[in-house]
């Protein structure tokens, strides 16, 4: 069963689509299917010690039917888990209100113009966009751009035909409560949105973060459907040609300071704190089965089952 669809769940699993859309907007739209992918292989690990174990799933957060039915190995690993961990608690209605009164505190201007704040060519597709969409305007005129380039790329997501209903962390966490499972947020909603914020006086990661989500929405399209092919065939190389920063021009020049800033707090930090939770379930002897964001698992810098390898940690790829 999937979650019956309303407002706060989209506008979350929207903002968290959003996560995901950081992971892609660098990225080339052009890219094809490998030729050979693996077999018998998912995004799904057991982290195990001397005494116990995790199972950790990799997740898109906004996906199709066409993701499901899930892997068998997957299902039972679910089955046989007492607890669930997200990176944060969707089920929980005061997560959802935190998570949308933080966006509108530190997402929306105090003063001036989104129009303001950006070259005319950028506010112009903004403004197409917009109209092609059938976004209001009074969305996006008064917030700031990182936040504008996060409701853009939710609705790229949805112009692609996914949905956060199907998002396999929607899916596990109803699953979990109709099993009566505990649920844990790996996260709170100040650290997820203060992730993706940029509030400071210039605003200029979040004008970063915008130009190149404009960049990318023109082949959004197919950069997904290559993307949903590669989870589902469990191929890492795609998934990380896909996810890989593939823009030379944004390296070199100013916006590198701010791609390597944007990676840091999305990827790295987050990475290591995620990392440290699951450790602390083996310590614990906690049986849970754990769902992040696939590039939190599978890009290759400081990615958490890397970082719990270097641990000693058993890694086992399912």
């Amino acid at each position: 069963m999937l979650y019956k669809t309303n407002n706060k769940l989209r506008f979350l699993g929207a903002l968290l689509g959003a996560c995901l859309m950081a992971c892609l907007v660098s990225c080339s739209g052009t890219k094809n299917k490998a030729d050979v992918v693996p077999e018998g292989k998912h995004f799904l690990w057991k982290v195990s010690d001397e005494n116990s174990s995790v199972w950790v799933l990799g997740s898109i957060h906004l996906a199709d039917s066409t993701l499901y039915p899930l892997a068998p190995v997957i299902d039972s690993a679910f089955a046989h888990a007492e607890e669930l961990a997200v990176e944060i608690n969707m089920n929980d209605d005061e997560v959802v209100k935190e998570v949308g009164e933080r966006s509108a505190a530190q997402g929306t201007l105090a003063e001036g113009t989104l129009r303001d704040l950006l070259p005319e060519d950028m506010w112009n597709t903004v403004d197409s966009l917009c109209a092609v969409w059938d976004i209001p305007m009074e969305m996006i005129e008064k917030v700031r751009p990182w936040l504008a380039a996060t409701t853009l790329s939710s609705y790229a997501f949805m112009q692609a035909g996914l949905n956060p209903e199907y998002g396999i962390d929607y899916v596990f966490l109803d699953r979990a409560a109709m099993d009566g499972k505990a649920i844990v947020g790996l996260e709170t909603a100040e650290e997820q949105i203060s992730a993706l914020a940029d509030t400071t006086e210039s605003d200029s990661a979040g004008v970063y973060y915008l130009r190149t989500t404009l960049r990318e929405i023109s082949g959004f399209q197919e950069l997904i459907a290559n993307l949903m092919h590669a989870w589902k065939t469990g191929d890492d190389d795609m998934l990380r040609h896909l996810l890989d920063d593939g823009s030379e021009e944004d390296t070199l020049s100013q916006d590198g300071k701010y791609k390597d800033d944007f990676e840091q707090r999305i990827y790295v930090n987050r990475n290591a704190k995620m990392a440290e939770s699951i450790a602390g379930f083996l310590r614990e002897d906690r049986n849970v089965f754990v769902v992040v964001g696939v590039a939190h698992l599978a890009l290759e810098k400081d990615n958490v089952i890397e970082t719990l390898r270097k641990r000693g940690f058993k890694i086992e790829r399912f």
